[in-house]
């Protein structure tokens, strides 16, 4: 079985995160040294997948891959760009971070700076955070009246299913942490004076609230998972199993996509003879 098929929530069924083990291991490697192993065996297919997906696209092929990352502060979200970054041609990645709306963002429909920030053919794009926030954060801290917050629900499914008629593969990955081992990393960001610039107090606020963005992120599964895009939860508190499991998420979505280089609009023999005549 495939790992996104072990990982994937069920469309059109109730989502309750509680039922998801954290530190859980669904499949793959078992400890932090295979896991490692494992992470440098994917890197060579991952890398030849990425170029032939850019090669395909000087063809005229438009498709590409949207990796969308949420989850909690510290789940990993910026931890995992890095890891899979670092496997990948940064020419062919077009990565985002999604912070809070600036005031020329606010004055547009929530999707016009997801829209401005797609990849385009033949690229990966990677998201830290998305138009997820809209029904999460807007949601929690009650930013906008919540009848004009359920339509947004519909209004996300629809993009996304816009997004897969034109080419678009979406990932989608909840980053899926614990309430002890969130305390755990803020913690340490607090005891290493080089990660202060990392911490904030309304990471501790937002600690209060836990149980309002956990239902959040509920309704969102539920919600938002559909044939076309839908939602993995991932294992967050074991770092290196997040790294894997979401690599290998990415590489099974290549491989399923299967892109060739083009063939050459040229006589290569020809090509050959006048290039070792000069």
């Amino acid at each position: 079985m495939l790992l996104r098929d072990r990982l994937r929530v069920p469309v059109g069924e109730p989502v309750d995160l509680s039922s998801y083990g954290t530190s859980d291991i669904p499949a793959g490697p078992t400890d932090k040294a295979a896991g490692a192993e494992a992470m440098t065996g994917l890197a060579p297919r991952l890398a030849e997948l990425q170029e032939r997906l850019y090669a395909s696209s000087t063809a005229g092929d438009r498709r590409r891959v949207l990796l969308i990352l949420q989850g909690m502060d510290t789940s990993g979200k910026g931890g995992t760009v890095k890891h899979v970054i670092g496997y990948l041609n940064p020419s062919g990645c077009r990565v985002r971070a999604f912070k809070a709306p600036t005031a020329e963002e606010r004055g547009h429909h929530f999707l016009w700076r997801i829209k401005r920030s797609l990849p385009g053919p033949g690229e990966i794009g990677i998201f830290d955070r998305s138009h997820y926030e809209d029904v999460l954060v807007a949601r929690v801290h009650e930013l906008v009246p919540r009848h004009d917050l359920g339509p947004r629900y519909g209004q996300i499914n629809r993009f996304e299913e816009s997004l897969a008629e034109d080419g678009v593969t979406v990932v989608k990955v909840f980053l899926h942490l614990s309430y002890e081992e969130q305390r755990a990393r803020l913690l340490a960001r607090l005891d290493n004076p080089e990660k202060h610039w990392k911490f904030s107090s309304g990471d501790i606020e937002d600690r209060a609230l836990w149980p309002a963005y956990q239902r959040a992120y509920e309704t969102a599964l539920e919600r938002c998972s559909t044939d076309g895009a839908p939602w993995y939860v991932v294992p967050a508190d074991r770092k290196w199993y997040r790294n894997w499991a979401i690599s290998t998420l990415l590489l099974e979505h290549l491989e399923a996509l299967d892109p060739r280089y083009p063939e050459g609009d040229f006589d290569v023999d020809e090509c050959r003879r006048r290039l070792l005549a000069t």
